[in-house]
């Protein structure tokens, strides 16, 4: 992650997809899969199936 900071300091994010190319783009996409997975879906179905029973 440090060479990914570094190359992001040093020009931006045209600099990062010019030094790592496809790994950025599938890292960001990976990222917000999972967290757009765990807030949107998971959470709620948690939540709904354990205050459910109280219906």
């Amino acid at each position: 992650m440090k060479p990914w900071i570094e190359a992001y300091k040093k020009g931006g994010v045209k600099e990062l997809l010019t030094q790592k190319g496809w790994k950025v783009i599938v890292a960001f996409f990976l990222f917000y899969l999972v967290r757009d997975s765990l807030l949107y879906i998971i959470i709620p179905w948690v939540g709904f199936k354990h205050f459910s029973s109280c219906f």
